[in-house]
């Protein structure tokens, strides 16, 4: 998740987009060695390897200094083709956080480190967080003033994780059981200072987004809310096509908390595990320090594993926070807090995503969906109004009318970009307002009635299939 730089301004490493001019003088283009057979060469250059990019984006030491800066600049195609994806498995989510009770929120993204201090991260995790020190605060010099101009205001963090906001969420007002279970889900950036040895394209960055979600429960909804969680985690990777194996990560040798309280959380958790029927291994110690977890683990097409979505049960943070909802009795009681991510980084997850699928993006998550070619200057017009029918749709079309390559060029050009479709439009097209519909694998679809097209391929794209152009 980040690029390979060296110090000072040399280390900036930019292609120019296509057309602009070449790099400056003192800016010199570093060399990089791509995996063999990377589908990041296709879709993602310069992303989920280190290194600089193409017209995509660009690494530099002054965006998080280091010897690997830990984040990247998008250029030209790199919000799109990165953010399209991004978009997709987000919409994914989204869908199924209304169905299953989940309720987004949104965090600041700096906090005092006195939250970190109450939270416990402070003592386990400072060191890997973003430290920021306010000048001095401005105050009044009269002498009967309560301020000085001495006093410092509280040291600034960004945040590593959402959790103990969350738990601010939970406690800013009286809660009753009738609100449990409740379901907090954010996809703020977060930031955590990686060791550059450690940062590797989008598979692991210093700023990224999570799919990070929080369920506060009463005990007796513990078992249920697990299960719930790992039928989510089972109903997205199936969608995305990923196979998975499960581990169950057990008390660490530095834990907060009180060892029954451990060894009750993990008893549910392996519980669970039983009843979710897919084979699962014990990681004794590997667990986080204030709770026992679950992790997800997946390969991508060049066999990494990469270690993505997390079931964590927390009885700690509720603890320090002192998190009470009033009872059924009418008492209070102390609420269980779970940590649930089903893709985990959504970076990383998108580099996974382009190494699985070798570029060629199923159509839902493409952000090469459809190109329109005209046969010649006559069509363009029409070629446009197809192009306009398919944006209008909610589909992403191009239009390549560039009048000094040939058709066949022009169709193989985008064939060879990864398009899903290529819809040409010639004489008869225009006159029968239809378009010659041909798949990327080169097989010609026939052709068909431009309202026919764009509902098909919405239908398709609703259904979130893997073989589009097969179903077409």
């Amino acid at each position: 998740m980040g690029g390979a730089g060296g110090e000072g301004p040399e280390a900036a490493a930019a292609h120019p987009c296509p057309g602009s001019r070449r790099p400056q003088a003192g800016r010199r283009s570093l060399e990089h060695h791509p995996l063999p057979g990377s589908a990041a060469d296709q879709l993602f250059p310069g992303r989920q390897r280190c290194g600089p990019s193409t017209s995509c984006g660009f690494y530099h030491d002054m965006a998080l200094r280091g010897n690997r800066c830990g984040t990247s600049v998008d250029l030209c195609k790199g919000p799109h083709l990165r953010h399209t994806g991004q978009i997709g498995v987000l919409k994914l989510l989204t869908e199924e956080y209304a169905r299953r009770g989940f309720s987004e929120v949104r965090t600041p993204t700096l906090f005092s480190t006195k939250l970190w201090e109450q939270s416990g991260h402070w003592e386990h995790y400072s060191e890997d967080m973003f430290i920021l020190q306010p000048p001095e605060a401005d105050g009044p010099t009269d002498c009967q003033s309560d301020y000085s101009t001495s006093q410092r205001r509280d040291r600034l963090a960004l945040k590593p994780m959402n959790c103990p906001a969350h738990c601010l969420i939970f406690a800013h007002r009286p809660r009753s059981w009738r609100e449990l279970p409740l379901r907090l889900a954010d996809f703020g950036a977060l930031h955590r200072t990686e060791a550059s040895g450690n940062l590797g394209g989008l598979t692991r960055l210093r700023r990224f987004q999570q799919d990070d979600a929080h369920i506060f429960c009463a005990p007796d909804q513990l078992e249920t809310e697990i299960r719930g969680c790992l039928d989510f985690l089972h109903s997205v990777y199936t969608v995305l096509g990923f196979s998975f194996h499960l581990g169950l990560s057990t008390r660490p040798s530095s834990f907060l908390g009180e060892v029954h309280l451990w060894d009750q959380a993990e008893q549910i958790l392996q519980k669970a595990l039983n009843e979710f029927g897919k084979p699962w291994e014990l990681n004794p110690g590997d667990g986080a320090f204030y709770g026992p977890k679950i992790d997800v683990h997946i390969q991508d097409a060049l066999g990494r594993p990469h270690q993505c979505g997390t079931i964590q049960l927390d009885f700690q943070l509720p603890l320090r926070f002192d998190l009470q909802y009033m009872g059924q009795a009418g008492v209070l009681e102390r609420p269980v807090l779970i940590h649930r991510a089903v893709l985990g980084s959504v970076e990383r997850m998108l580099g996974v995503l382009a190494e699985n699928y070798g570029g060629k993006w199923p159509l839902w998550l493409s952000p090469l969906q459809a190109m329109v070619i005209p046969v010649g200057a006559e069509q363009e017009g029409y070629a446009q109004e197809v192009q306009e029918a398919l944006l209008a749709a909610g589909l992403v079309g191009d239009l390549d009318k560039d009048p000094s390559v040939t058709l066949g060029r022009r169709v193989r050009r985008a064939q060879l970009s990864q398009y899903n479709f290529q819809l040409v439009v010639g004489p008869r097209e225009q006159s029968q307002r239809t378009v010659n519909i041909r798949a990327r694998d080169g097989r010609q679809l026939g052709e068909r009635a431009v309202a026919e097209v764009v509902g098909r391929l919405r239908e398709l794209q609703a259904a979130r299939v893997r073989n589009a152009e097969e179903m077409f």
